[in-house]
């Protein structure tokens, strides 16, 4: 952890949603004018696309240490915890993607391929990773104790589930039969190397549906945030100074379900993000200068 060169790593499985939250995040650097590194969880995949195919064809799945780099997560963590500096690369998952970097860097990669290795941009304010493994702990490589804010989304195994059989099957054209496969051959990783990342992070939003998502396997559509509850928990809440009476006002319908969780409507997933995470963030700023 640093004070002068924090670090926050926002974390969840394929198709939980943290898009949402990095939105969230990207408003907010906006508003303060901070200038953040931000890393994308996907280039730290060991292999390239047509490589990631072979290994899954024998039985390797995208979440655990063997198909990523764990090592060099936590070695770019605590580089730029201690320097402000760092390497990074990009995965390339679109024609467009590909382009842009081919341009910047005079290059020829293709989709599914990374750019080189090159350095993190000096003068940012704090390094902000979005992906699989922002609190990732295996063997040897422990990334989760060089972040200062760990942020899990987490919706409910079912739910997530049912956004990842409609994402892969409208997005990637995936039938149901093999995205139910890849659930299966993930399984172990994900119970082994995903959920303990949340007992790691410092808040949790998870996303609860008000429907019957019994059987996500027939769930004909996935439900709106109108259908659900947020269950937002802090396993600290005197780390950042966390004002519930002053959540609670701020955000209709909410309440508190234990000492450390706050429920709010899944329509106000976005508003709660930033009325929480924002303090969080200057506090963190003021920090650097103490």
């Amino acid at each position: 952890m640093s004070k002068k060169h924090p670090i926050v790593a926002v974390t969840g499985s394929s198709g939980a949603g943290t898009t949402t939250v990095k939105r969230a995040f990207e408003h907010i650097f906006f508003r303060d004018g901070i200038t953040p590194a931000v890393i994308e969880g996907d280039s730290f995949h060991r292999y390239d696309r047509a490589q990631m195919r072979e290994k899954i064809a024998e039985g390797m799945s995208h979440f655990g240490p063997e198909a990523n780099r764990f090592d060099k997560i936590e070695e770019l963590f605590k580089t730029y915890g201690e320097t402000g500096l760092g390497q990074k690369r990009y995965y390339l998952h679109s024609a467009e993607e590909a382009a842009e970097h081919n341009a910047r860097l005079g290059i020829d990669k293709k989709p599914g391929e990374f750019t080189p290795w090159e350095s993190v941009p000096e003068g940012t304010d704090l390094l902000f990773y979005e992906g699989l493994h922002g609190l990732a702990v295996d063997g040897d490589d422990d990334v989760a104790q060089h972040v200062d804010l760990g942020v899990g989304v987490v919706p409910i195994v079912n739910l997530e589930w049912i956004q990842k059989i409609f994402r892969d099957n409208a997005e990637r054209g995936y039938s149901e039969e093999a995205i139910v496969d890849t659930i299966l051959r993930r399984m172990p990783d994900y119970i082994n190397h995903i959920t303990p990342q949340f007992s790691r992070t410092d808040i949790n939003f998870q996303r609860v549906p008000t429907v019957d998502t019994s059987n996500p396997f027939i769930a004909r559509d996935i439900p709106t945030p109108d259908e659900s509850f947020v269950v937002i928990r802090f396993k600290d809440p005197k780390k950042f100074d966390t004002d519930f009476r002053y959540l609670l006002s701020m955000i209709d319908g909410s309440f508190m379900s234990r000492r450390n969780s706050i429920v709010v409507p899944g329509g106000k997933m976005g508003f709660a993000m930033e009325i929480i995470l924002q303090p969080i963030i200057e506090q963190m700023m003021d920090s650097r200068h103490v």
